[in-house]
């Protein structure tokens, strides 16, 4: 494989161009050969690439996320060649997966590998983007060009795994800081996005620290540079100005197995809503796939909802995971009863989990049903996001729902505020992971979408961890544990204003485009090719000769 970024530092001579002169027979200063090779340095990789997942919660490592890909970065940087970078980028990515998404394990079994296996292959560019750049001895041109260009291309790794069809973006890098005041400042301006590219760069820095003498001060810059952006995040970025509350009540009805589980958890969740009387909630919310039969299709569970809102005096928002009474196919679904019946809304779940909830390429894989908890039937999906206005407790409120993995994708939260949501709302069901990492992990995801957007977001599960944030990305009140089986009424403070990351998108996407496409064509034109081993500038004469 060819470098894109110019000559390969420790290329050997083609064959027939004769023998090299004397001065370039000596050992390169810019080559540093890897001392491990083959399959050792394959599994090493593997292993290198496993190490950010410790920055996520469960372990919750935040300050781990700042150095965990500098043993990574360090080892590809010693590759012989870029064919050597591009497999240790590989083998990073696969190992990555492998943790970030190891409790998938139960339920897509052998599909865990071939999916790491597959979408490693994003990694293999990166892998040859900081040889090139890092490789050898960096001149301070190519250092100063690390630092920019591989936290950018990183970035392009997670944006086109965040495609809902190659999994989404589940274990981005920036979310590990999720309860990092700073980093949820940086949200605000540039979402998920512009905290991951910071965390990347102080790695960047701290690798070119260690790598070699030359690029030293460029990695100290590097480290400057970055606290300099998160003390201005601190300082310079405001926390949105609290404009009035609501009171969101929600309802954890627990674990209920066997054949009747969704029966008895209907009922659970039914007795803990009754419970909320008095307390007086603007609204009350159930996780996902709490209620298994289309009410639409059942005045009797129609009116037993109706009801359960009027004693609580508070609209009730549940979900529904069946068969919709009046198109074929299964949906999930959010429903809104007001305490004079339903009100008409209802938001389908647009983005689905694959596997979960439906198969990709059913008739090549559908054998998966058999080995995993893989669906049994393709989930149908919605069409547009859905913003629903509050009939009693908090009339005109505007609150955007979405459905468990949907939480994960920025964007939609980012859509469902710029249409007017003044409350973010995840119903959420991580029953079949209750005892992995995967309900903290989904959890936190809350905080990014609630800095991100200015808007406060309950996050309800059927099991736990069901967690309230404000505005600002900060937790309100403790969360609920994946043993409780109860009901809280939290009291969020509400924002009129608009982030720079509603405001303006994606936009550390865009700008990491240009970065990589602007150091590729430099490396092209020889702007950042490595000198010539051993060679040295014609002696200047003095007036002395």
């Amino acid at each position: 494989m060819r470098n894109p970024l110019g000559a390969d530092p420790g290329r050997a001579p083609e064959r027939g161009a004769g023998p090299a002169p004397r001065r370039n027979r000596e050992p390169s200063r810019n080559r540093e050969p890897s001392r491990v090779s083959g399959a050792p340095r394959s599994l090493l990789a593997v292993g290198c690439g496993a190490l950010p997942a410790l920055a996520f919660p469960a372990p919750g490592l935040w300050w781990w996320a700042y150095v965990c890909l500098v043993p990574w970065l360090l080892l590809v940087r010693t590759a012989p060649g870029a064919r050597r970078a591009a497999l240790d980028g590989w083998c990073g990515g696969v190992g990555f997966l492998l943790a970030v998404h190891h409790w998938l394990l139960p339920s897509v079994h052998v599909f865990l590998l071939v999916m790491a296996v597959l979408l490693g292959l994003l990694w293999l560019p990166w892998g040859v983007l900081v040889r090139a750049l890092l490789g050898g001895a960096p001149s301070p041109r190519r250092a100063a060009a690390a630092l920019v260009a591989v936290p950018s291309g990183w970035l392009l790794v997670e944006w086109a795994r965040s495609w809902e069809g190659l999994g989404g973006p589940w274990g981005l890098l920036g979310a590990s800081q999720w309860d990092v005041p700073v980093a949820l400042r940086l949200a605000s301006v540039g979402g998920v996005w512009l905290v991951g590219l910071s965390v990347v760069a102080v790695n960047t820095a701290v690798a070119l620290l260690l790598a070699a003498r030359g690029p030293r001060s460029v990695g100290a810059a590097g480290l400057a540079a970055c606290a300099l952006v998160a003390g201005t995040a601190a300082w310079g970025v405001g926390v949105p100005r609290p404009a009035g509350s609501v009171r969101v009540a929600m309802v954890q009805p627990g674990v209920y197995g066997g054949p009747e589980g969704a029966e008895r958890r209907l009922d659970r969740a039914v007795e803990l809503t009754r419970g909320l009387a008095g307390q007086r909630p603007d609204l009350v919310v159930w996780g996902e796939s709490g209620v298994g039969r289309d009410p639409a299709g059942d005045p009797a569970l129609t009116a037993r909802l109706t009801a359960l809102a009027r004693t609580v005096g508070a609209p009730l928002l549940v979900n529904v995971d069946a068969r919709r009474a009046d198109r074929p196919g299964i949906y999930k679904s959010a429903l809104l009863f007001a305490p004079d019946g339903p009100t008409g809304d209802r938001y389908d779940k647009m983005r689905l989990v694959p596997f979960g909830e439906y198969v990709p390429a059913r008739g090549l894989l559908g054998w998966a049903t058999s080995v995993g908890r893989a669906a049994e039937e393709d989930r149908r999906r919605g069409t547009e996001p859905v913003v629903m206005r509050l009939p009693n407790g908090a009339p005109g409120l505007g609150v955007g729902p979405l459905v468990c993995f949907e939480s994960a994708f920025p964007n939609m939260g980012r859509r469902l505020a710029g249409d007017g949501a003044d409350l973010l709302v995840v119903q959420s069901a991580t029953s079949t992971f209750q005892r992995s990492w995967a309900p903290a992990q989904h959890a936190s995801l809350a905080a990014l979408r609630a800095a991100e957007t200015g808007r406060p977001v309950a996050h309800v599960t059927l099991t736990g961890i069901s967690a309230a944030y404000g505005p600002d990305g900060r937790r309100v009140g403790p969360p609920v544990g994946r043993d409780a089986s109860t009901a809280v009424v939290r009291e969020l403070p509400l924002s009129g204003a608009t982030t720079v990351y509603v405001r303006w998108g994606d936009w550390p996407l865009y700008g990491a485009c240009g970065v990589v496409g602007a150091v590729c064509a430099a490396g092209a034109a020889g702007a950042l090719r490595p000198p010539a081993p051993g060679r040295r500038g014609r002696r200047a004469r003095t007036g002395r000769g």
